[in-house]
């Protein structure tokens, strides 16, 4: 996926990865794709409950080894 915006969060804690995914949609045009790569095995869950309370698109989500690769388009 071609995203406009990346957001490194490795490393980080709860609620870190989606402080800096939130200031990064904040600059991004409506539609556009953010990527976010985090170490938190929470943040899986964190990034699905961040998407339904903010109304941004969780386009998709994976897993490559120890890091955890989150989408979100913004609305």
């Amino acid at each position: 996926m071609d995203a406009k915006k990346e957001v490194d969060a490795r490393g980080l804690n709860c609620p870190l990865p989606i402080l800096k995914a939130k200031k990064a949609l904040a600059e991004l045009q409506s539609g556009e794709l953010l990527k976010v790569v985090a170490t938190d095995p929470g943040s899986v869950r964190d990034f699905q409950a961040f998407a339904r309370q903010s109304g941004n698109e969780l386009v998709a989500q994976k897993t490559e080894g120890e890091e955890f690769v989150h989408w979100l388009r913004r609305r």
